[in-house]
């Protein structure tokens, strides 16, 4: 955890937000609430991420999110097969369909999936 902390400029250590809010996912991830995560963040934080996560022996995949971020995703290694096979190209490129198992995988709530999934196949004139 010390590679993870940086020093304030007045002495004292403090942990960036970006590394607290991944060190919540782990943690709930840990207690089984919930079975994948997608943690983005800006790439400087990517390697220590990564080492976190090996040292938590969790499964993960990290992916370009724009110039500047990361997305990594990580939990039970049946959801990132899929990940894999499905998650090749940005996020805004997915079709309705994949965004749906997407956001379904994430736990997101249904019912807003759904109305995402209308909307998004309306924008495209298909329903």
């Amino acid at each position: 955890m010390l590679q993870m902390m940086m020093d304030n400029g007045v002495g004292q250590m403090v942990v960036p937000s970006e590394i607290k809010v991944l060190m919540n996912h782990i943690y709930e991830y840990k207690k089984g609430v919930r079975r994948m995560i997608l943690f983005t963040c800006p790439r400087r934080f990517e390697q220590q991420a990564c080492i976190r996560l090996k040292s938590q022996s969790i499964d993960y995949i990290a992916q370009p999110a724009g110039r500047d971020n990361v997305n990594i995703y990580f939990g039970r290694r049946e959801c990132l097969d899929a990940i894999r096979l499905f998650v090749t190209r940005p996020l805004h490129e997915l079709t309705p369909e994949e965004d749906f198992i997407l956001g379904a995988m994430l736990g997101y709530d249904i019912c807003v999936q759904c109305e995402r999934y209308c909307e998004r196949k309306n924008k495209y004139g298909k329903c």
